[in-house]
């Protein structure tokens, strides 16, 4: 299991993420591509961005254990959402799901940025993930 942690020698995670996240040997590095809120039949999963995370979030799951992989194997999540107006929906989905994920508070690394604008005028989150998996 990668060991993930936050070092006295820097401030506490003003969020749900650690400052370091390490590998060890006999994983393999697993690149999830940007993921959207919409559903396995293409429809955008709703109009806000707290559902659109929720499906984002559903998406990481699937593409995950695709690789044989689950949330559990984070080690990076970089997400970007649409206008600082969608930040409350996010937070409120990450956090409601990141709770079910990490149960014992033990984030991956994480980033987030809030842009102007994704791929469609209609998108509001697209988050990235990196996953270590043991071989």
């Amino acid at each position: 299991m990668s060991k993930r942690w936050n070092p006295g020698t820097v401030a506490a995670p003003v969020g749900r993420y650690s400052h370091l996240a390490q590998i060890p040997a006999g994983h393999e590095l697993v690149v999830v591509a940007g993921q959207i809120g919409a559903r396995p039949d293409g429809t955008l999963a709703g109009p806000d961005a707290e559902a659109q995370t929720r499906e984002v979030l559903a998406n990481i799951e699937r593409v995950l254990a695709a690789a044989g992989a689950g949330p559990e194997h984070l080690v990076k999540v970089f997400s970007m959402v649409a206008g600082a107006e969608h930040l409350p929906g996010f937070r409120a989905a990450t956090g409601d799901v990141f709770s079910r994920w990490f149960p014992e508070s033990d984030w991956p690394t994480q980033s987030l940025i809030v842009v102007s604008a994704l791929a469609k005028p209609e998108l509001f989150v697209e988050i990235e993930a990196m996953a270590a998996v043991p071989r």
